[in-house]
């Protein structure tokens, strides 16, 4: 029998903020059980900072130049092949529950069923302007959200977030009880624990405000380096001073968030235990991108510093792969070949891919790859922005920018730009011969700009007269919800019980 597999996504956490990562106060108790005996990867990353980009490159498999998904308005095409196409095809129930920021017409994108729809605009009006970097974009972060960290008994974060889970749950119940047969993938992604810093009282106050850690490294520590300027600029972060209660404050709302996400786990892997499935599902947890949660003086994401690249990975399948800790550098486009291998799908690529199956990192094999490679083409940028991370090493290079090298095994804060020794051309070099070999930046930059253009005609036109939304909508049919008077009451309460009553 082919194995149901749950992908589990949440929204902007690093691994440095996890405990199975040696963080001493975040408390995950179901991650760390989940971790205990699944195979954890210690150096994965996304492959671009951002949260559509990011999700479409691991939907696909593909790097976001490939796929032109370059910013969070960018356009994702319906013939492009995703890990839900693939499992369609092959014979699985394919189900989402939650945030995908999915941009344009199709909001499936291989999905049999989408539960609910997405937290953020299918539209293209949050497309960035290369060609005036001055001009901050006023629908994107600002410092407000730290400032104003804390509680609240309701967001709309909360609200998103309940629903997606209620949702997945109720589906996984619905797929037990209509007895359908097939195997099931599904995809729940959760917003938190991205900003705003906000969470309910009952899990922020598991954390003692004066226990929160600040920064590692300070602004003043580390020199600015142009590209976290213009973040700097883009998300305003020098519109007011940023306190170290308000530092504390916020980190202890992100730390509850991430709490709360754990709990939500904790939910929907009892709706998997209380229909059957929980011993045939393989469970992968990630993250689309990190949070620099202030250290060197940042916030959010964007960057490929660590806290905001470097993200989750975790492989439960104890029936599959006994437990370990994976060292290798790998990333989210490895995910689509994985999930292939393991659903044993074979390898029918029907376009081409960036990203190769982890299978010998999950089995213990000598032979799995080690490297991920990155690509930022959105806000804050004004010029791709790519980075390689192999072995030790991390390389990031932009053509208005100075080129940085970090030895991330010596210098896990990246403090330390190794770019411009003489000791290092060498491996500079090999490093900028890879990316000229990759893509012509010149030309990435010229179609970036181009697609920017058409999407914010194609926006102002659609703003004019009326107003056709592509958000999705999930459809309920009322007729056979619940008791209907066309229904027999007797076969409608048996069919909708679980487990099923025995005579």
């Amino acid at each position: 029998m082919r194995p149901d597999i749950l992908l589990f996504q949440v929204d902007q956490l690093a691994v440095r903020w996890l405990p199975m990562h040696g963080h001493p106060v975040v408390q995950a108790p179901t991650l760390m059980r989940l971790a205990e005996a699944g195979v954890l990867f210690e150096n994965n990353y996304c492959n671009a900072p951002l949260c559509s980009p990011s999700r479409f490159s691991m939907l696909t498999g593909a790097l976001p130049s490939r796929i032109g998904a370059y910013d969070n308005a960018a356009d994702f095409p319906a013939d492009l092949p995703t890990i839900a196409h693939y499992l369609r095809a092959a014979g699985y129930r394919t189900v989402l529950s939650g945030k995908t920021h999915f941009c344009g017409p199709d909001q499936l994108h291989g999905f049999e069923k989408r539960l609910t729809t997405d937290i953020y605009p299918s539209d293209y009006g949050w497309t960035p302007d290369w060609e005036q970097p001055e001009v901050r974009p006023s629908w994107y972060h600002n410092m407000v959200n730290v400032r104003d960290a804390g509680t609240a008994f309701r967001t709309n974060q909360l609200d998103y977030d309940e629903e997606v889970v209620q949702a997945a749950r109720r589906e996984i119940y619905d797929a037990a009880r209509d007895n359908d047969g097939r195997p099931m993938f599904m995809m729940v992604s959760l917003t938190h624990p991205h900003d705003p810093y906000v969470q309910r009282p009952e899990f922020a106050d598991r954390y003692d405000l004066a226990a929160i850690d600040l920064p590692a490294i300070s602004a003043a520590a580390v020199p600015l380096d142009p590209h976290s300027a213009r973040l700097r600029h883009v998300s305003a972060m020098d519109e007011f001073e940023i306190t170290e209660d308000m530092v504390r404050r916020a980190r202890r709302s992100y730390y509850a968030s991430i709490t709360y996400v754990d709990e939500q786990l904790r939910l929907i892997l009892r709706a998997l235990e209380e229909t059957g499935r929980a011993e045939r599902t393989v469970i992968v947890f990630t993250s689309d991108h990190g949070d620099m949660l202030g250290e060197r003086g940042l916030w959010y994401k964007m960057s490929w510093f660590d806290p905001s690249s470097k993200v989750p990975l975790l492989v439960h399948a104890p029936f599959l792969f006994g437990p370990r800790h994976v060292p290798e550098v790998v990333s989210l486009v490895d995910v689509l070949p994985t999930l292939i291998d393991i659903s044993e799908t074979g390898p029918r690529h029907a376009a081409p891919l960036d990203g190769r199956s982890l299978m010998p990192h999950l089995t213990g094999s000598s032979d799995g790859h080690d490297e991920a490679i990155g690509e930022y083409l959105a806000e804050g940028a004004i010029a791709p922005l790519f980075m390689i991370r192999r072995n030790r090493w991390k390389f990031v290079s932009s053509l208005p920018d100075p080129d940085q090298l970090y030895d991330v095994a010596a210098d896990p804060h990246e403090q330390f730009n190794l770019a411009h020794l003489p000791e290092h051309q060498d491996l500079v070099r090999q490093f900028q011969a890879e990316l000229a070999r990759h893509a012509d930046p010149h030309a990435l930059r010229a179609q970036v700009i181009a697609s920017q253009k058409r999407r914010r005609l194609v926006d102002a036109a659609m703003r004019q007269g009326a107003w056709t939304s592509w958000d999705h909508q999930p459809v309920v049919d009322a007729t056979t919800s619940y008791v209907r008077s066309h229904l027999v009451l007797d076969d409608l309460d048996a069919k909708k019980r679980w487990p099923p009553a025995t005579s």
